[in-house]
Formats: structure tokens, C-alpha cells, sequence
């Protein structure tokens, strides 16, 4: 049996703990005497989480014995965490064979310096402030979850029911991930290199309606001609005045809007249709296979054959 011990303390996040909570105990349920799973808090006390929830831990953290995998939620109270949660954290965390964090508990991970020289995420709106005040950190702002050895880390909130999947698969097997999964109503297969974001909510939305329309368009039409020059036309407006307004009010040039797009795009295909490579690059706007293949091995590190491989429940 492999002890899941997760961590509690005033202002966690709920759902950074019950949604762990609800994986590791789904795959207990399916294969008997899998998981023990422990809740402990500083002192054995009750906390009281962000949304007003009190959870009522099993023991206090000092009765509880190293655990297979300790798991450190987040939630505001990560922003004012009790000194002794980090120096238990310090002397105990490598004590567990597995660390893993949900959202802002990689903050406390590094606090107590469990996190030096490793690759880690965490939830979007804090990975500059984690790498700017942990620089032996190296912080990864794009991916839902991160493996690094023994250490996970996972983006906000519902990523950690990614990574706990990701966990049990590794653990149990694929099917008993699958089972889990289908039971909670979520997906399986969101890998831990997809994006925190789709490419329409990783940029701004454009404020002029005629800019908006063209963002939606594209999201619509990745496999039409998507140059400057005829979004402009759509947009009524100089390619000039069309590319500095759409830079100006996303974030982004019309060029990389369009990449993250089709890259998107091809990847959901690849992971849910048995359509072939070819029609997939020409659906998606590549017109050549060759095209997408680049396209994945620049921002994925993987061809697209590579990509279905790893994340097409059918291969």
C-alpha cells in the first residue's frame, strides 16, 4: 500500500484537496489496498479553506510516519504559511518517496528548499513571482504538470487532478487511470505538456469588435488562409494598421495568434481522431505534413507521429 499523506492548514484550497483525494481513492476502490490516504495538519486541528469549507484532518503532522507520496495543496494561506509547516516540510519532505505539489503548494516546496535545481510549475498568475524569489528554481509557466524525478508539481486547481491521474497510471496502469477518470467525469489523456491555457485565453482578447471577430474567426478557420493581409480585409483595415492594432490589443502578432491556433488544433486531432498526418496538417493550415512536423518539433520537442504515439488512447 502506497500512504498518500496531503497536508492541510488554514486559507488551502479546497479542491487541492479533495480532488487528489478523490483520484487516489477512486484507484483504492478499483484495486483494493492500494492507497492509504492520510490528512494531518499542524497541530491536529481543523482548518477552514479559502471558500469556507472546514476539513477535519486525521492526525497532527507529527504522529504521522513518511508517507509514499506527500502532497502540499495550495490556496492563500501558502501566502502566510506557519513557519513550522515550512521547517516540517524541510526536515520531512525527503523523507517521501514522491513530493508533489497542486497550485501554490509548490510555494511552500521551495520555501522549505525542496525545490532547488529541479523544473517545476505552478499556477499561472504566481510562476514569475516563484521563479523571481526562488532563482535556483527553474519555473515552467506553460505546462498543467511537471515531473522532475520524484518531484511533481502541478498548475492551479484542476491540474492536480491531471497530475494525480498521471500518478495512478503510473502506479496502477492505464486502465485503472482510465476507470478513475471516466467515473469523475474528466479527461484522461490532458497531457502534462499541455498548455494552463488555449491559445484563446493565453492572450488578451481584443477590445474593437472587428479584432474580435478576426480572433474568433481564426479559431474557426485554422485551415483557410490566415495571412495578414486577408485577416486585415476582414477586419477592414490597412495589413499596417491591422497588425500593429492586433499586437497592440492581444499581446501577440497576428502570426503567432494563428501558430498557437493550428498548433492546438492539430494536437487535439492527433489526440482524438484516427485521421492521418496528411489530412491533419492540410485541415489545420500546414498544407504539408513537413510543415506541421516543424511546427511540433519547434514548440513540442516532439513530430507529430510522436505526439499520437504518446497521447492517442488507441496507440
Amino acid at each position: 500500500m502506497r500512504t498518500v499523506l496531503v497536508v492541510l492548514f488554514d486559507d488551502v484550497q479546497s479542491l487541492d484537496v479533495t480532488g487528489p483525494i478523490e483520484v487516489f481513492a477512486g484507484a483504492d476502490v478499483y484495486r483494493g489496498g492500494s492507497y492509504g490516504i492520510v490528512t494531518a495538519s499542524l497541530d491536529g486541528a481543523p482548518v477552514r479553506t479559502t471558500s469556507g469549507l472546514t476539513l477535519v484532518p486525521d492526525h497532527a503532522l507529527a504522529d504521522v510516519p513518511a508517507p509514499h507520496t506527500l502532497v502540499v495543496p495550495g490556496g492563500l494561506g501558502t501566502r502566510t504559511a506557519d513557519p513550522r509547516l515550512i521547517d516540517w516540510l524541510r526536515r520531512h519532505g525527503p523523507r517521501a518517496e514522491r513530493l508533489v505539489s497542486v497550485c501554490t503548494g509548490a510555494g511552500l516546496l521551495a520555501a522549505a528548499g525542496l525545490l532547488d535545481g529541479r523544473r517545476v510549475t505552478t499556477h499561472w498568475a504566481y510562476c514569475a513571482e516563484l521563479a523571481r524569489d526562488h532563482p535556483a528554481i527553474e519555473v515552467d509557466p506553460d505546462p498543467i504538470y511537471v515531473r522532475d524525478g520524484n518531484v511533481a508539481t502541478s498548475a492551479g486547481v484542476t491540474a492536480g487532478i491531471d497530475l494525480a491521474l498521471a500518478l495512478v497510471e503510473e502506479d496502477l496502469g492505464r486502465d485503472a487511470a482510465l476507470v478513475i477518470a471516466r467515473h469523475l467525469v474528466v479527461f484522461l489523456r490532458r497531457p502534462g505538456n499541455q498548455a494552463q491555457f488555449s491559445a484563446q485565453l493565453a492572450v488578451q482578447t481584443a477590445r474593437r469588435e472587428p479584432l474580435r471577430e478576426v480572433q474568433q474567426w481564426i479559431t474557426e478557420h485554422p485551415g483557410d488562409e490566415l495571412s495578414v493581409a486577408s485577416l486585415a480585409a476582414r477586419a477592414q483595415l490597412s495589413p499596417r494598421h491591422f497588425a500593429r492594432a492586433f499586437q497592440a490589443e492581444t499581446g501577440v502578432t497576428p502570426g503567432r495568434y494563428v501558430d498557437r491556433v493550428r498548433l492546438e488544433h492539430a494536437r487535439r486531432l492527433l489526440e482524438d481522431t484516427a485521421d492521418g498526418v496528411e489530412e491533419i496538417s492540410r485541415a489545420c493550415g500546414y498544407g504539408t505534413p513537413e510543415a506541421m512536423r516543424r511546427a511540433f518539433v519547434r514548440t513540442l520537442a516532439a513530430s507529430p507521429a510522436e505526439y499520437r504515439r504518446r497521447f492517442h488512447p488507441a496507440r
